[in-house]
């Protein structure tokens, strides 16, 4: 049985098929067909025509299908990677509320110096004037001066980090939407749950849970 016999059998047998694979196996019926007649060559050149013709659609089909292969490919990468500066960026956001949290205590023992500073000031201020009183009064002044620079310059830090926290707890829940709505319409894509972050805003304890399970990537066949 020669390879025509069998390519035949095969056709019989499984029929045309759908799609691509269905226009192939036409226009190879076409071609053992237009190779196999005896019609003049005017009748035979009509029908070469029709099957370049159909050569030139498998063709375009081919090549669309291959660079659709190739923009799934990109945006699979492309998602790839924003998972993991996802997963940097919490990962340096948990990282800076450790620093934030030290920066808070910091400020409750300045907040309690300054009080401390005050009670001694005013014990002082009752006391008799004498000149190195006065000299320790302006001391302790100049230094409860500078403390409170310090407090100030604490809480506008922690309030512009509470701030860029919020923005930020905001634009990856509105990733995740995005990125949901991607793996509605392409399945075996990214999913991303951030249901471990609270943006609460608390003066006294910044919460954030974050785990190893807050970023899950799914392999991807």
């Amino acid at each position: 049985m020669n390879d025509e016999e069998i390519i035949r059998k095969r056709l019989l047998v499984d029929g045309d098929g759908t799609g691509d694979d269905r226009r192939i196996n036409i226009l190879l019926k076409k071609f053992l067909k237009w190779f196999n007649t005896d019609e003049p060559m005017d009748k035979k050149s009509s029908s070469l025509d029709q099957l370049l013709s159909q050569v030139s659609q498998c063709e375009y089909a081919f090549t669309k299908s291959r660079l659709s292969a190739q923009m799934t490919s990109f945006e699979l990468k492309n998602y790839e990677n924003i998972s993991k500066q996802i997963e940097e960026t919490i990962q340096n956001v948990k990282d800076e509320i450790v620093g934030t949290k030290e920066d808070f205590k910091e400020a409750k023992v300045i907040r309690k110096n300054r009080l401390e500073y005050e009670v001694l000031t005013k014990v002082i201020n009752e006391q008799p004037d004498r000149k190195e009183t006065n000299e320790k009064l302006e001391k302790l002044k100049k230094e409860l001066e500078n403390l409170e620079e310090k407090y100030t310059d604490l809480e506008y830090k922690l309030e512009m980090r509470r701030k860029q926290f919020h923005v930020l707890f905001q634009s990856l829940h509105h990733l995740e939407a995005l990125l949901d709505v991607y793996k509605s319409e392409n399945t075996g894509v990214i999913d991303i749950s951030l249901e471990g972050f609270d943006d609460d805003e608390d003066d006294d304890d910044i919460q954030i849970l974050t785990n190893k399970g807050d970023v899950e990537l799914m392999n991807i066949d």
